[in-house]
């Protein structure tokens, strides 16, 4: 199965950052926030990645092309142009580094992205800003229940946020910006079927306004109610607390360990949604 990864963003408000580098370069404990989502995802079996690229994607090739340089130690034989990997920090990722335009809106990067998904198979779907706890094979599973066109995964956080309006776990309003409470928001974690992307016409269109509140009008857009840890990196604010739980040991999002092997994701005692029927 793959997951789309939108990377090409201005990401303005992280100003402080972005000028320098896409914001999913940013590094969250020494590492891009964009690694820290790829190793939520394989952990959970997802070992094919497709980048929408845009904003400095040049940046984010370069890294994966020096990916084993980057993040292991590595001798240069200078005379004879040997190198040689040390440390054994070599996922089994399969990645797909896909310029989608400079401007082009978040809906026209994943309708750029229609050729490289297959025709039946639904997809991950998600922004290079956000971690989470996610059980994404709870997702998956929940996402091939209900039979819909796509599966936003649910959190809940202050107000700043747009809210979304549940009918049981059917999506029943996409409010974008903001609302006056708190409520379950959009946590950016979608799994989707190739026919989403018909909602989408063209490069200026925006994912998160017309096609999502068309597929909300339509019915096909259910939500999966996600009780653990969430979070997104809009601002200098968030991504600073994202490093201090990094550096304390302490990140929840961490559903990997050094070896490999996952950690129990988290449960809330909460139970889990069904679908509707």
């Amino acid at each position: 199965m793959k997951a789309i990864i939108l990377a090409g963003g201005f990401g303005t408000r992280l100003s402080e950052e972005t000028h320098l580098k896409p914001k999913p370069m940013v590094e969250v404990g020494g590492k891009p926030i964009l690694w820290h989502i790829m190793n939520i995802y394989a952990t959970h079996g997802v070992k094919e990645f497709i980048i929408a690229l845009g904003y400095k994607g040049e940046m984010v090739k370069e890294y994966f092309l020096n990916y084993y340089a980057f993040n292991n130690d590595i001798s240069v034989d200078l005379r004879t142009g040997d190198t040689t990997i040390h440390d054994g920090n070599q996922p089994d990722w399969k990645v797909h580094l896909v310029d989608t335009g400079l401007h082009t809106q978040t809906g026209g990067r994943l309708k750029r992205l229609r050729r490289w998904l297959e025709d039946d198979e639904p997809f991950h779907f998600t922004y290079g800003d956000g971690v989470a706890d996610l059980d994404l094979g709870a997702l998956l599973d929940f996402h091939r229940s209900h039979g819909r066109l796509g599966t936003v995964t649910t959190v809940r956080t202050p107000a700043r946020f747009g809210r979304l309006g549940l009918d049981g776990d059917r999506v029943a309003g996409f409010h974008e910006k903001p609302e006056t409470s708190e409520g379950w928001i959009s946590g950016g974690f979608f799994v989707l079927q190739p026919g989403a992307i018909d909602y989408v016409d063209g490069d200026e269109t925006v994912w998160e306004r017309d096609p999502v509140e068309r597929m909300v009008s339509a019915g096909e857009l259910m939500g999966f109610r996600h009780y653990g840890f969430w979070s997104c990196m809009d601002t200098l604010r968030e991504k600073n607390m994202l490093d201090a739980a990094w550096e304390s040991g302490d990140a929840p999002w961490r559903i990997w360990d050094r070896s490999g092997e996952p950690p129990p994701v988290h449960r809330h005692p909460e139970p889990r949604p069904s679908a509707v029927r």
